[in-house]
């Protein structure tokens, strides 16, 4: 089973994502163990204070090393049998993609260590974290919400969670976007759903959704295109998509 903790100062953000939907489902199954973790527990002060005034001088507050080194000791003490992984959220770290979800979901215990306010003392970083992970070039105001998203991505990839064919065709794997999607009805305020669904030759849908998927990806993010196995017949393909827009082009 794999472990994930979560270090917050704001435990309750974690209440609703963590009990409904798919994620519960994991949990109930067996497949994932989540806790949410107060950091002020961890605080040796009798007003729980987890964090102080930077030196040097600056505005904001930065998160105390004590409580985060605690916090982290005392999971490493309760699973001694295994060395967990331990990530600290700040902008500063490596963008988080599909790629860094499926390296994740490899390790069987993660912590997460949720920043605040200005960010953390630098010797959480020296000293504790494993691993500094962002989702994005953007501020927000903790960590906690970037820590819902990666524990969500890296949960639907435990083996038993989704069905692999599921997580084959998505977007992202084989560095590629997912085909278009349809559903009842077939015809809708004048958009029909393509006749190739409807036919029921699963060849043929097959191949419609590869090459879905190909033409989506060149039009909206041709930067995956160089990271994908390309078979010959996606190669030709390909080699049509952009004849067909070198002739629009010309027009």
């Amino acid at each position: 089973m794999k472990r994930i903790k979560l270090v917050t100062i704001f435990p309750g953000m974690f209440t609703g994502p963590l009990n409904e939907s798919m994620i519960k489902r994991a949990v109930d199954q067996g497949l994932v163990e989540i806790e949410v973790i107060d950091l002020r527990l961890f605080a040796e002060n009798k007003h729980r204070q987890v964090d102080d005034e930077p030196y040097g001088g600056g505005k904001g507050m930065i998160f105390k090393p004590e409580p985060l080194f605690e916090a982290v000791n005392s999971l490493r003490r309760r699973c001694a049998s295994l060395r967990p992984w331990v990530i600290l959220l700040t902008p500063q770290g490596r963008r988080f993609n599909q790629e860094v979800a499926r390296e994740l979901a490899q390790k069987d215990y993660l912590i997460f260590l949720c920043g605040r306010y200005e960010g953390v003392d630098e010797r959480v970083r020296i000293g504790l974290a494993d691993d500094e992970i962002s989702i994005g070039d953007y501020i927000l105001t903790g960590g906690e919400i970037p820590a819902m998203v990666i524990t969500d991505a890296v949960v639907r990839l435990i083996p038993g969670f989704l069905e692999e064919e599921a997580l084959a065709e998505e977007s992202f794997s084989g560095h590629l976007l997912e085909y278009p999607h349809y559903t009842r009805p077939p015809e809708y305020r004048g958009m029909s759903v393509p006749p190739v669904l409807l036919s029921g030759n699963h060849g043929q849908i097959a191949r419609w959704r590869r090459q879905q998927r190909l033409r989506r990806t060149w039009e909206r993010r041709p930067d995956l295109l160089d990271k994908g196995e390309l078979s010959p017949e996606d190669r030709r393909y390909m080699d049509l998509l952009k004849a067909d827009s070198s002739q629009t082009e010309e027009r």
